[in-house]
């Protein structure tokens, strides 16, 4: 899947509680005999029959016919509670018979809904993978018409307007059930939501046709084998040849990053990455010059000065100005580490180059490169030292000892396939059932290409005081593990690893009331936070030894050396790596924050004063390849780093120095993970850490394993 695809995949999936996971194989009969504390069952000594999972609702095994059965009973349901809802007469509506229908009606639905959708990730049927999909259109339809509905609009308005709140919670809710139908324009006249619906289509076909041109670009370079020194010949043999012999390098980018970061040929670099910078020049620069003042435009209906307003609003940030000030602020910060790390390269251009020649940014990944190399890790030989069942074991043993977890495997649960296993996940001091979660983790035909997390159903607490239990699904593909051929992550897969089982973590640890907070319905600047405070693990010698172990003898970890390379290469160069994501932060939030921005002349500003004086391309424009911008992060491409930040702050504050410490585990997991949604983000930092969160670890773990 190219960069662009993989862009117009995520957004058409932003409306589902999913997100991309990286996940690895099982871990139970290795986790038993390494006594890491995981409670399995071999589900073969006895035959029992199949089993429901209890407090979940999720169906599995479902036929299309039977999906689709469901879909219309869901579609039929949530009218029957609208209309309801939109019947009761303004002087009559109180919390019981207007808001908490809507949410019981979003927690008990939202596992039927999954039930109908994820079989198309999943089954190998193409009868039911295509009922699956035509289920989630017909429901996806009706959400749109529900929040389209005048009549329930005005219900839920009046009673937020009485102020007659019976929790914080509920009232958080409720606005945000009176934000989502404002931002649909319901407050607005006819007119003006016509209007609105026309611009959303605009802005939707303009975004697919940017991703779409980038798609359909053919560019390519032709390059004698001489031309290509320094390229592996296993990357050669994969490039089609031109009548005349020479090697085709298109402008796909595992193609562009191998020539940039291993051609020692600087001609050729140069070459490539100007041609990277003209992609779909001045087309896509036409369509996002337009794409941006339409959603300026649409902003302003809905009364925002501009379109990041707009976007910026339901976030952590609040408003544009603050990001600004954000990325302003760490760039400044980084300018000194970033200068040593620069002029380091320059040196290494001159050795190896001379100094006839400047050092220019297509040189940037060539040098990165050489410099990693330096320090003499060898990727290849770590990943003998990462099975997958003893890194799934050392996860289990990691989260279970700090967040005061128990997994158990379920003993002949009913799924859809016999790869797929079945967890439920305790308290361990209570016993309390905290959730399910799925592992569909080994490649088949027809499954879903990628590693993804999908909620099944989220947390809520019903209207009959039961407390409904999260069950989440993960699904990976992965080959099995055998004799011939043991399963082996490489470094990159355990850090994605242990950073998505974060994710599952705040699925199953979330007590939120409202199914709409639970999961990882938390905002969207900070969803990604806890999973990057668990990344850190990764880097750690107490807990590399227990992730890691040489396949032939599991009982050899790695040794202490390279747990302190690993960590010294995680933040190798990081300051000049961080320049250029702040460069394109910048750049995405100021075209979205003014109108008529020349965004040509606009790079060629920005590019020197971020890049520490080193000019854009002549003759490029990243903006005509920038996908980011045009679909799935449009004014918010500075959210990751903005993550990245708090996370650094809560691991370096409350855990480097206990990283087994479980009261600091379970205030971690009380104060952060069980609020969910449910809370501004600034008052769950503040709760947690007893102070205002600050970029100052975020820039002194650089400077402390810099040069």
């Amino acid at each position: 899947m190219t960069e662009s695809e993989g862009n117009q995949e995520k957004i058409s999936k932003q409306r589902r509680d999913r997100n991309l996971l990286a996940f690895t194989g099982a871990a139970a009969l290795l986790a038993l005999a390494v006594n890491f504390g995981v409670t399995a069952y071999n589900s073969h000594k006895q035959k029992r029959k199949r089993r429901d999972l209890p407090c979940s609702k999720v169906r599995v095994n479902l036929s299309a016919s039977e999906i689709l059965k469901l879909a219309d009973r869901i579609v039929s349901r949530s009218k029957e509670v609208h209309d309801a809802v939109a019947s009761i007469p303004l002087d009559k509506v109180t919390y019981a018979n207007a808001i908490a229908p809507l949410a019981e009606l979003e927690a008990q639905q939202f596992p039927l809904v999954q039930s109908c959708v994820f079989p198309k990730l999943v089954s190998t049927s193409d009868d039911v993978c295509k009922a699956s999909a035509e289920a989630e259109r017909r429901i996806d339809a009706h959400a749109l018409m529900c929040r389209k509905r005048e009549d329930v609009y005005r219900v839920v308005r009046n009673f937020a307007a009485k102020g007659e709140w019976t929790s914080a919670e509920a009232k958080r809710y409720t606005l945000c059930l009176v934000r989502d139908f404002e931002r649909n324009g319901l407050n607005l006249t006819l007119t003006k939501r016509e209007e609105i619906q026309r611009l959303r289509t605009q802005i939707d076909d303009l975004s697919v046709q940017y991703i779409q041109n980038l798609n359909d670009d053919g560019t390519f370079l032709l390059f004698t084998e001489a031309e290509l020194a320094g390229l592996p010949s296993e990357f050669l043999k994969t490039l089609d040849k031109a009548t005349n012999g020479k090697f085709k390098v298109t402008m796909r980018s595992h193609h562009v990053a191998a020539v940039l970061e291993l051609c020692k040929v600087g001609k050729t670099r140069k070459m490539v990455a100007v041609a990277y910078g003209k992609r779909c020049g001045e087309v896509n620069i036409s369509v996002l010059e337009d794409l941006v003042q339409l959603r300026h435009k649409f902003a302003r209906l809905l009364g925002y000065s501009n379109y990041a307003d707009y976007a910026v609003d339901l976030r952590m940030a609040k408003t544009p100005s603050k990001v600004f000030e954000f990325l302003e602020d760490i760039s400044s910060n980084l300018t000194n580490l970033a200068t040593k790390e620069f002029n380091t390269l320059k040196d290494l251009k001159k050795k190896e180059e001379g100094g006839e020649l400047p050092f220019g940014i297509e040189d940037l990944p060539y040098y990165l490169k050489k410099v990693e190399q330096q320090l003499n890790l060898d990727f290849g030989a770590l990943k003998q030292y990462f099975p997958v069942d003893l890194v799934l074991s050392g996860i289990f043993k990691i989260a279970q000892d700090l967040f005061g977890l128990r997994f158990e495997e379920i003993v002949d649960p009913e799924v859809w396939h016999c790869d797929v296993r079945v967890f439920s996940v305790l308290d361990s001091s209570s016993g309390e059932l905290l959730g399910y979660f799925y592992l569909d983790l080994h490649t088949r035909e027809g499954k879903y290409n990628h590693t993804c997390v999908v909620g099944l159903q989220n947390g809520a607490l019903l209207l009959n005081s039961e407390r409904q239990i999260p069950v989440v699904l993960l699904i990976s593909q992965l080959q099995k593990d055998t004799k011939e051929h043991p399963g082996l992550l490489r470094f990159s897969e355990v850090v994605n690893l242990f950073h998505e089982f974060g994710h599952v973590v705040q699925h199953l640890c979330n007590r939120a009331s409202f199914t709409r907070f639970s999961g990882l319905g938390y905002d969207p600047d900070f969803v990604e936070v806890p999973a990057q405070v668990l990344e850190n693990w990764c880097y750690e010698s107490f807990s590399l030894k227990l992730l890691s172990g040489f396949y032939q003898d599991i009982t050899k970890p790695i040794k202490d050396e390279i747990c302190s390379l690993l960590k010294r290469w995680r933040y190798s160069f990081s300051a000049l790596k961080l320049k250029q994501k702040i460069l394109y932060s910048l750049f995405d939030q100021i075209i979205h924050s003014a109108d008529n921005v020349d965004v040509i002349e606009l790079f060629k500003h920005l590019h020197p004063r971020i890049m520490l004086g080193l000019p854009a391309l002549e003759g490029t424009n990243p903006a005509s390849g920038f996908p980011c911008s045009a679909i799935g992060y449009e004014a918010a491409c500075y959210s990751r780093l903005w993550s990245e930040v708090f996370a650094a702050d809560i691991f370096s504050s409350k855990f480097r120095n206990g990283l087994s410490n479980q009261y600091v585990g379970m205030q971690f997991r009380d104060k952060v993970l069980a609020p969910g949604g449910s809370k501004e983000p600034i008052e769950v930092l503040y709760d947690f850490l007893g102070r205002e969160p600050s970029i100052q670890p975020f820039i002194d773990i650089r400077a402390e394993y810099s040069l």
